[in-house]
């Protein structure tokens, strides 16, 4: 006799906002400024979106892509899209028109959905976008409709409030394509199934204690891997979302008074901002903020104005390629009682793996043995199990690298210390992270390598007060030419996203090898000020 659909169901996040209609149809699920959906209509819009969708053609396995901030659409599409067993797009809102053509062709995006402010990142390059049968106009803020085609209430209203079932064959369906431009400078489309995407959400819950009086600041965009999961988890803990179109220190506050917020994740950049707002050192909370950041981890100064206005900061650290967090700082009661500067230094360490994230090491690249729990012997940290991308999209080969021996390579190399949390020390393979975005210097080089007056380049960071680090371009000019530091970025502005361009340029004979190979680390002790 078969049991299966007695004792067993596919995990997916689309049932967590089933269970809070239910449970919580009356409670407010989102605000938007002026703007509250309560849970039933939260979902009543979600079903609209999913029944829209179906009626102009989109089934399973199509993709969906979606280019906006952090508003109510993008937290309905995260239902939506895959309820219908669809597939989730996300594009980042910083990324230049040529980068967000490429996603949209690579994904095979059948519809995009566009808020208005953004239109002018697919308007240059519609003519390049013969497969994206149709654009939707998100009108959050005003009424403007740059694209040919629908706004979204409109489209909304072609949809059916009734529930729908979810349409899908396996939890192991793609649920989400997350685009990173990795560590090669050619963006890769991380696939995250069903499976990976419930468990980590309900991570979420466990890590930062979410519950049914939590009410989440977005902070984080939702396009940088669907926000860590936190759509699907906010949403399943019965929480509040709060909505935010952009990131500014006065706005923050205004809204966690205003909505008294208990949560949210932050690159450190934001957490700088915050403290250097004015009026900051004036502000008492009156309610604890939780606060998950990632990236660098921020500065003992930083999280002393943190929790001295009532937050608590929580160090974090994953990849796309992981769903976002994977391991988190988790505190022990005792490091209470230390000195404010000791526990900053406990506080910067990457961690332990969340509780859904078990199977987390450190290996030897070259025999794949565990590095002795000493802090101080260096190797890879590897991850594996069901919270681990399915694959990149349309790229065997580069999956196939990423899971070379059983494991999932991260490119990130840490030790492990005798209390088994791991900490970060270098990036193997070169990655600046600049405000939380990851920015790939071989992309910027093959950009410089374009110009017609740039012999060899080399990329590397260099510090940031603001951002943390940024992109510095040391670059040999072509016999006979004199190019200049302005023109180099600007160069760099008109064929990269703003964000990736080198904030400065240095004209030297790059340091190479006895092979030619460009010694990139002498470059980063000048750019870093370590060398007299």
């Amino acid at each position: 006799m078969n049991f299966s659909s007695v004792n067993f169901e596919n995990l997916t996040p689309v049932n967590f906002v089933k269970r809070s209609a239910a449970v919580y149809p009356d409670k407010a699920a989102v605000v938007n400024g002026s703007k509250i959906y309560s849970y039933r209509m939260f979902f009543l819009r979600i079903n609209r979106l999913a029944s829209a969708l179906k009626k102009i053609g989109i089934g399973k396995g199509d993709k969906v892509a979606f280019i906006a901030p952090n508003i109510p659409p993008m937290l309905e599409a995260h239902f939506a899209v895959p309820m219908i067993g669809a597939v989730l797009v996300t594009i980042n809102i910083r990324l230049s028109p040529g980068e967000v053509a490429f996603i949209l062709k690579h994904s095979d995006a059948r519809v995009c959905f566009v808020d208005n402010e953004f239109a002018g990142l697919v308007k240059p390059v519609l003519s390049d976008l013969p497969d994206v049968r149709k654009f939707i106009n998100i009108c959050d803020v005003d009424d403007g409709r740059p694209l040919e085609g629908q706004d979204y209430e409109s489209f909304l209203e072609t949809g059916s409030p009734a529930e729908m079932d979810i349409d899908i064959d396996s939890e192991l369906d793609v649920a989400a394509i997350n685009y990173t431009s990795g560590t090669t400078g050619e963006p890769k489309g991380v696939m995250y199934h069903h499976r990976g995407a419930y468990l980590n959400s309900l991570g979420d819950c466990l890590e930062m204690k979410l519950s049914s009086d939590s009410v989440y600041l977005w902070t984080l965009p939702m396009f940088h891997c669907n926000g860590w999961c936190f759509p699907w988890a906010v949403t399943a803990a019965g929480g509040v979302h709060v909505c935010l179109r952009k990131v500014e220190p006065g706005e923050i506050f205004a809204l966690i008074e205003r909505e008294n917020v208990s949560h949210m994740c932050a690159a450190p950049v934001v957490l700088i901002a915050m403290a250097n707002h004015p009026g900051a050192k004036e502000i008492k909370l009156k309610r604890t903020l939780e606060i998950a950041t990632g990236g660098a981890p921020p500065s003992p100064t930083i999280l002393g104005q943190m929790e001295a206005m009532g937050a608590n900061v929580t160090h974090v650290y994953g990849l796309t390629e992981v769903y976002g967090p994977y391991t988190i700082c988790a505190w022990q009661k005792e490091w209470n009682s230390l000195p404010s500067e000791k526990r900053a230094v406990l506080k910067s360490r990457q961690g332990v793996a969340y509780t859904v994230c078990q199977f987390l090491d450190v290996k030897d690249t070259n025999t794949m043995e565990s590095v002795p729990r000493d802090g101080r012997t260096i190797g890879e940290v590897v991850m594996r199990g069901n919270v681990v991308m399915q694959g990149y999209y349309k790229d065997r080969a580069a999956t196939s690298r990423a899971f070379d021996n059983g494991w999932f390579h991260s490119g990130d190399l840490a030790v492990v210390h005798p209390d088994n949390y791991i900490q970060i020390m270098d990036r193997q393979k070169d990655i600046i992270i600049s405000g939380g975005e990851n920015i790939s210097t071989v992309e910027i080089e093959n950009v410089l390598y374009r110009h017609p007056d740039v012999m060899e380049v080399a990329v590397v960071s260099m510090p940031h007060e603001k951002w943390g680090e940024v992109p510095k371009a040391f670059i040999t000019p072509m016999p006979g030419t004199s190019p200049d530091a302005e023109e180099i970025i600007a160069f760099c502005r008109e064929n990269l996203a703003r964000f990736k361009a080198p904030k400065a340029v240095e004209f030297i004979t790059l340091p190479k090898t006895s092979t030619g190979k460009i010694q990139k680390y002498i470059l980063r002790k000048r750019a870093w000020n370590q060398e007299s």
